[in-house]
C-alpha cells in the first residue's frame, strides 16, 4: 500500500474521487464499484484496506448534492422516508458486514467481491 502523499498520489486519489462521484451521480454507484477496484489496483490497498476506506469516505454525507440534484428536478420526487428506513438498516449491515468482512481470508473476498459485481452486471445488462 502507498502511503507518501506524493503528487502522483495525490492525482490518483483525484481521480479514484472524481470517478466515484460521477458515477456515483450517473448511476448510484461509487463505492464498492468504482472506489474500491481503483484503490487496489492503482494504490496497492488489499481488499480489507480499499473496503475500509470507501466507507470511510462514505461515511461524509457525499452524495447530498448528487441527492438533492435528483430531488430538485420533481419529476419524480425522491421518498425521503424509505431513504431513511434504508439508511438505518444500512447502518446496521454495515457493521454486520464489516464484521463478516474482516473475518474472511482476503484473496476469497476478492473472489466473492467479483463474482457479485459479474452477477450485478448480467442481470443489467439482461434486464428489460
Amino acid at each position: 500500500m502507498k502511503t507518501k502523499m506524493d503528487l502522483q498520489i495525490i492525482l490518483i486519489l483525484i481521480v479514484v474521487g472524481l470517478l466515484a462521484g460521477l458515477f456515483s451521480g450517473m448511476f448510484g454507484v461509487g463505492g464498492g464499484v468504482i472506489m474500491v477496484p481503483l484503490m487496489v489496483f492503482a494504490l496497492g490497498y488489499t481488499q480489507h484496506q480499499a473496503q475500509g476506506t470507501s466507507l470511510a469516505v462514505l461515511a461524509v454525507p457525499v452524495t447530498f448534492l448528487a441527492a438533492y440534484t435528483y430531488h430538485k428536478t420533481g419529476e419524480q420526487p425522491l421518498n425521503y422516508k424509505y431513504a431513511i428506513v434504508i439508511a438505518a438498516c444500512f447502518v446496521l449491515g454495515g457493521y454486520f458486514g464489516t464484521k463478516i468482512a474482516i473475518s474472511i481470508n482476503e484473496t476469497l473476498l476478492k473472489k466473492i467481491f467479483s463474482i457479485l459485481l459479474i452477477v450485478v452486471a448480467v442481470r443489467m445488462f439482461f434486464s428489460k
